[in-house]
């Protein structure tokens, strides 16, 4: 690590298990977390790595699935936006809010088009259709109509509270969720705070206006007649767009903005490639539960792929998904690891063992004064004499991996 990295800090935790919130299992504490921390702050290197091996952050807080030992394994599924093309029914969606908004061809508040409900009239010359040139034809920056039906805005901005943004997620909650009274307090942990830190991105020219400059969590915010009515969490991140979450309001929900939200980030994913950052041309979607009907949609976006659970290589979803037919557990690389049947669950899983030469290249902060910190290798820190924080390092550098772990710094 140079003098000019962004630290990454980190706070292990130890792994637990809970019930599971997609197939909410009656058998009791099904869903297990492998490795778990909180991270003070993080560049978005370490983080790209870190979800190339299967962790998600909320808010703070950074966890890695252990899919074997769970009921419903989550795998870590990205798509290529430049290899993606929609479908009828996704063409179809987007052209039907443009419609919307703009009102071309009579079109009135269902959306349809007088007389022609299949009318496609964002197309090229050669009648094909570009996601980016269909996703922008509806905002007010971008469509050139005298006088549309609606105003619609799209911006983005580094994630942050406003009273605006808790109503939506209070309103998203009780009216689709059926969860009323969601606290501040809640929304700020899970949507608002972030340990990325913001990087430059290395444009090669000046990119379009609309693209942000930095790397880090960001708030998509859709308005429409100058109304908060959806907001999309991501962050941006070397290697890819990667969704959090996603809120509306439920008056727009015939127009499944969700879906219409993932287009749009395949699209935010396309224009920072072609913008002279080519590798950042994935969107990730977080988990994909095969188990689980409502997340299986994501696997209507192609190509998709899904990272394998033991060396983290990138595999065809079509090709997943028959290991996903016949087995609980499915491993693509080495089919011969996947499992069937009930997972065996017994507790937390013993802590694993990791050399000692390895693990004196993990650093641990000793002291903290006036902005700098003192930092040993774990082994030779006080903690490493604390069963406890022994045992959460060791969890998180074994789901890590011990050169990823090296880019991080320790406060157990």
């Amino acid at each position: 690590m140079s003098s000019t990295d962004i630290l990454t800090i980190v706070q292990p935790q130890s792994p637990y298990n809970s019930q599971c919130g997609y197939c909410k299992s009656s058998t009791g504490l099904s869903s297990f977390q492998a490795a778990s921390l909180h991270a003070y702050r993080m560049s978005s290197s370490v983080y790209q790595k870190m979800i190339d091996r299967g962790w998600r952050r909320s808010g703070l807080y950074c966890y890695k699935p252990d899919l074997k030992r769970s009921c419903c394994p989550q795998y870590t599924i990205k798509l290529d936006s430049t290899e993606f093309k929609a479908s009828k029914s996704q063409r179809k969606l987007v052209n039907r809010w443009t419609r919307f908004v703009l009102g071309a061809g009579g079109g009135d508040s269902t959306g349809k088009v007088a007389g022609d409900v299949d009318a496609t009239p964002l197309k090229n010359k050669e009648d094909r259709f570009i996601l980016e040139d269909a996703i922008h034809a509806s905002e007010s920056s971008s469509n050139g109509v005298h006088s549309p039906a609606h105003v619609f805005e799209v911006t983005l901005e580094p994630s942050s509270f406003t009273e605006e943004k808790l109503a939506l997620y209070q309103s998203y909650e009780e009216n689709i969720h059926k969860v009323p009274d969601k606290e501040r307090s809640g929304f700020k942990r899970f949507l608002v705070k972030s340990p990325l830190q913001r990087e430059p991105i290395p444009y090669p020219s000046t990119p379009p206006s609309h693209l942000p400059s930095h790397y880090g969590s960001y708030h998509q915010l859709y308005r429409l007649d100058g109304r908060l009515i959806a907001m999309g969490v991501i962050d941006i991140l070397p290697s890819c767009v990667s969704s959090v979450y996603f809120m509306w309001e439920k008056e727009y929900e015939k127009f499944s903005l969700g879906k219409l939200s993932a287009l749009r980030e395949i699209s935010l994913a396309k224009e920072f490639h072609d913008a002279g950052v080519p590798r950042l041309k994935h969107l990730y979607m977080g988990y994909y539960i095969y188990t689980c009907q409502k997340m299986k949609y994501k696997g209507e976006y192609s190509p998709s792929y899904l990272a394998d659970p033991e060396d983290f290589s990138w595999h065809p979803l079509p090709a997943c998904q028959k290991l996903l037919d016949r087995f609980r557990y499915a491993c693509f690389t080495y089919p011969e690891n996947s499992l069937e049947g009930r997972p065996w669950v017994n507790g937390i899983e013993p802590p694993p063992q990791i050399p000692e030469t390895e693990l004196n290249r993990i650093r641990c902060v000793v002291d903290v004064q006036s902005n700098a910190l003192t930092v040993v290798p774990f082994t030779k820190s006080t903690y490493w004499e604390d069963e406890m924080s022994r045992e959460s390092v060791l969890y998180v550098v074994a789901h890590l991996g011990v050169d990823l772990s090296q880019d991080v710094l320790f406060l157990p």
